[in-house]
Formats: structure tokens, sequence, C-alpha cells
């Protein structure tokens, strides 16, 4: 009797403890990303739809300030010849037609005697040509000879202007032509001269050394005014066009931001990088740019329509976007975004957001912290 009895309690026991299991795995899981506060937080919170909205996207392409090569001058020698003196420094200023260096051609030497033998050819012939032409009159020679006499002069004016010419290639002046055939000093002596006002940006010769016209010897660049050029990809390629108003910001000016307009943009893309070459025209009369700084350039494209949401919404946690997402019975629910850079206060989503939703846009961090709390008191 008392062993059935104890068989019974023991049953009992059973019983209960499984029912006690039954309840425990029947109690609802809280859901961690809702959180339904208190009144008075509630009352804090505003809401907003999200709803699409024009934006100008921003394109952030690295680039560099460059020379304008309009205002670029590769300054060589005209001859063969030695450097027997060097005028110019590196980052001097010079103006147009200033003697760069200086330098010994013996091909000069050999084409200013090539031109005084030409003159006196000619003036030889001239004197042989009025001669037949006397002795013609006089019925002393023949038509004939005239004429040959005549043809040899013609020659010789020939000979004379291609050597003048030729002394024209190779950089002398016309008075220095003129003073050579009254004067007949030759000098092997010539100047390098610069064509363009600006700054000499390279120099590439030294005393002793011996250049050929090929040779550029100088770099002179009008650094008043210069160029922001930059790489952009090609999946945003038709997102600018020339005209396109463009901020530049310099790092080594405090990324204090440069206004201009696209000048310039190429219609081939680099196969290497996959980019597009754009460029823009500064105003440098400062001189506070240098060409080869580091920029970015910032070009707006077109505005077109985009859902967006206010940077007040936004909650960072788990180090990613997130808005809490307004589910009725003043519930929210934290909501994963994926969204753009901020711009003049407000960010375009990318994903995550349909349209419509009401999102927390006052009182979000308030918010999370307190489903932060109801959620470590839940663990």
């Amino acid at each position: 009797m008392k062993k059935a009895l104890v068989l019974m309690l023991s049953a009992a026991m059973l019983l209960g403890c499984n029912k006690d299991d039954d309840k425990k795995a029947a109690a609802p899981v809280a859901d961690p990303s809702l959180v339904a506060p208190a009144q008075e937080l509630l009352e804090q919170l505003k809401l907003k739809p999200v709803a699409a909205e024009p934006v100008a996207e921003t394109l952030r392409v690295a680039g560099k300030i460059d020379f304008d090569e309009q205002r670029l001058a590769r300054i060589g020698a005209t001859v063969t010849g030695r450097v027997t003196q060097v005028d110019a420094l590196l980052g001097q200023s010079v103006k147009k037609g200033d003697v760069l260096a200086r330098l010994n051609s013996s091909e000069l030497s050999s084409q200013q005697l090539a031109y005084l033998k030409a003159r006196s050819e000619l003036e030889l012939n001239r004197r042989n040509a009025e001669r037949a032409k006397a002795l013609f009159q006089a019925d002393v020679i023949s038509a004939a000879e005239l004429q040959r006499r005549e043809s040899e002069y013609q020659i010789s004016q020939a000979e004379t202007r291609a050597a003048a010419d030729q002394l024209a290639l190779l950089g002398v002046s016309a008075a220095a032509i003129d003073r050579l055939g009254k004067q007949g000093a030759v000098d092997s002596m010539t100047p390098v001269v610069t064509g363009l006002s600006g700054v000499v940006v390279e120099r590439k010769l030294a005393q002793g050394q011996v250049v050929q016209p090929a040779d550029s010897l100088f770099v002179v660049a009008d650094l008043s005014r210069l160029w922001a050029v930059a790489q952009v990809p090609e999946r945003q390629v038709s997102q600018v066009k020339v005209g396109q108003v463009v901020s530049i910001e310099v790092p080594a000016l405090g990324n204090e931001k440069l206004a201009g307009k696209l000048i310039f943009v190429g219609q081939t893309i680099d196969p290497d990088t996959r980019t597009v070459l754009v460029r823009t025209e500064l105003d440098n009369a400062d001189g506070r740019l240098k060409p080869s700084m580091l920029a970015t350039m910032l070009i707006e494209a077109k505005a077109v329509e985009r859902l967006v949401v206010p940077a007040s919404a936004v909650v960072r946690e788990s180090d990613e976007d997130h808005v809490f997402v307004a589910e009725g019975d003043g519930a929210f629910r934290l909501v994963k975004v994926k969204l753009g850079p901020e711009q003049e206060g407000r960010r375009v989503v990318v994903s995550g957001l349909k349209g419509d939703e009401k999102v927390v846009v006052e009182g979000a961090f308030h918010l999370n912290n307190e489903r932060n709390r109801k959620e470590m008191e839940g663990a």
C-alpha cells in the first residue's frame, strides 16, 4: 500500500514538471529590434514619411593641379652647338625675348659663310649681267651670251634667298642677316630665347654640353592660370558634361573650395584605369596654387528623384546605419539601411526602405538607448 502511494506521488511530480517545461517553451521570445517606449519618450519623438526628393549627386574625384598646356613653352636650340653660357635659373621669372642661354655653333658659322659667298656671287653676276647688256647693245656679244649672263644672275638671286632662309631657320633674325650682309662679320654665337613670359619650371642643360635642335633645354610656364585635372570612373561618365559647375578642394590650402567649370571632358576611355579625363581652369594670379598639388574635384551632377531620409534619423549600430520605422501602436522597429553620403542634411537611401514608411527623425538616439536598455534587461 505504501509502495503504491509513493509511485503515485512520483508520477504527479513528473507530470507537474512537464507542464512547467511546456509553459516555458511556449513563452514568446522578445524581438531585440522592436521597442515600445514609455509615453514620456513617445511624446518627444518626431516622425516623417520616407519620400522621394530631387537630389543632385556630387561626384568626388581625385585629381591634381596641372600646367595650362596653352601657357607652356618647351624651348630648345635652333642649331647644333656647345653651351657656353647659362643665364636662366630654375624658378626664375623671365619675359618674352629674354636670353636663357648661349651656344657656340660651327653649323651657324658655316651657314653664315655660305650666305656671304652667295651674296658675293650675286654681286658678281649682277655686274656681269649689266656689262653683258651694254655689250649686246653695242653689238659686241650675241643675244645667247646676254641670256646666259642674265640666267646666272637669276640663279645667284635664288641661291642668296635660299641661304638667307636657311639662316632664318637657324634662328637668325632678319636684322642680323642684313647686318651680316653689310658687315661680313661671322658670329658663331647664338642665343636661346624664350618666346613666352613666365617662370622657368625645367632646365635640362649644363655649361659645356653639346645640344641638338631636337633637345628641350628649358620649359617656361605662365602660372597665372592653371588646370585642375581628374579621372572620372567610366560608370559615372554620363553624369559629367562640359560647362558643369565644380568645386576643387586642395589639401595644401586647408581644403578651401575653389569654384570652376568643366572646360573639357575626354572622348576616350583609358583602357588601364577605365576612366575619362576631365579638366577645369583656375585663376592663379596670387600664385597660391602649384602644379602637381593634390586636389579633389567635386562635380555636381544633374538632380534626379531619390528616396532620402534626414541625417538626424540615422542611428549607428554595430558600425552600420539604421533607422527606426513606426510599426503602429507606439512600437518602432530598428531597420538596417544602406545610405549615401550626407548632402545638405539628408542621405540618399540605397537599400533597406521602399518609401512611405514613417521613420523617427527626432529622438532616434534616445529611442535606441531605450531599446538597448530593455534588451539588456531581457538578457
